[in-house]
C-alpha cells in the first residue's frame, strides 16, 4: 500500500504557504533576479516563462521580450509576470519552478522552515512501522516539496518518503493524473489512499480508483456537505484510514 499526501491544507497549514512563502516571492524577486541575472539556472526559469507567456496568449510572441531585449526590460516583465500569476492563484510549472529556486535559498538560510502539523511527523512514523510507503503530490515543484519537508520544523524528513510527484505528471483535477502516479509506482490505483483539502483533487483520484480522504484543518475553506458525505474525512493523519 502506499499514502499519497498533498501539502497545503494537509500536511502543512495553508497560512504559511500563503502568509511565509508566497510573500517571500513577491518581496525578494526583483533582487533575486538583479543577483543571479547570469546564472543559468536562472536564464532558463526565464525562458519558460516566456514560453508559457507566448502559449498563453496563443502563440503571439510579442507578450513577453526576448532574450535580446534590455536586461532591466525583461526582469520588469518577470516581475509583473509572476505577480500576474500569483494573483491568480495559477499552478503552472513555469511560475513554480522559480518560486522553488528562491524557497531553496530561503530555506538554506534559515529565513524560512517549513511548517508541519503536529500529527505529521507521528504518522509519517506509523506509516513506516506499518510498513507503507510514503509519496507526496502537490502542486509545488518536486523541488520545493523537498525543501519543505527537508527543513520543516521537525528536522529533515525527506527520508521518510518514497517519490515526490508535481503537476509535470499532470493538473491535479484530472484523474489520468492519479493513473500516471499509481503507474509509476508499480501499484493498483486502489492501493493507494491519497490524502487531500481539496474535494475536486479528491473527486479525479476517486475517479482514477484511489481511495480519496479529505484533511479538515484549521483555516481550510469549509467543506460542502456533499463533499463530506461523499469521502472520509480526518482532522489528524493518524485517523487516516488504511
Amino acid at each position: 500500500q502506499c499514502v499519497l499526501v498533498d501539502i497545503e491544507g494537509t500536511t502543512t497549514s495553508i497560512s504559511f504557504v500563503k502568509d511565509e512563502l508566497f510573500p517571500f516571492v513577491r518581496q525578494h524577486l526583483r533582487e533575486f533576479l538583479d543577483r543571479t541575472w547570469t546564472v543559468a539556472e536562472t536564464q532558463a526559469d526565464i525562458e519558460s516563462i516566456r514560453q508559457q507567456a507566448i502559449t498563453d496568449a496563443c502563440g503571439d510572441a510579442t507578450v513577453f521580450p526576448g532574450a535580446a531585449e534590455a536586461a532591466a526590460t525583461i526582469k520588469d516583465s518577470v516581475c509583473a509576470w509572476v505577480a500576474a500569476q500569483m494573483d491568480a492563484d495559477r499552478k503552472i510549472g513555469a511560475l513554480k519552478q522559480l518560486q522553488g529556486h528562491m524557497w531553496r535559498e530561503a530555506y538554506a538560510t534559515g529565513a524560512v522552515r517549513g511548517h508541519l502539523y503536529d500529527d505529521v511527523l507521528p504518522a509519517l512514523l506509523a506509516w513506516k512501522q506499518a510498513g507503507l510507503r510514503v509519496c507526496v503530490y502537490s502542486s509545488g515543484s518536486e523541488e520545493a516539496q523537498r525543501l519543505l519537508f527537508g527543513h520543516s520544523v521537525a528536522g529533515d524528513l525527506t527520508a521518510h518518503f518514497s517519490g515526490f510527484f508535481d503537476t509535470r505528471v499532470g493538473a491535479k483535477v484530472e484523474p489520468s493524473s492519479y493513473s500516471a502516479i499509481a503507474a509509476a509506482l508499480s501499484l493498483p490505483s486502489s492501493a493507494i489512499v491519497f490524502a487531500t483539502d481539496m474535494p475536486g483533487e479528491a473527486r479525479a483520484a476517486a475517479a482514477a480508483g484511489l481511495r480519496a480522504v479529505l484533511a479538515v484543518r484549521p483555516g481550510n475553506a469549509p467543506l460542502q456537505a456533499a463533499d463530506a458525505a461523499a469521502f472520509p474525512t480526518v482532522t489528524t493523519l493518524l485517523d487516516l484510514p488504511l
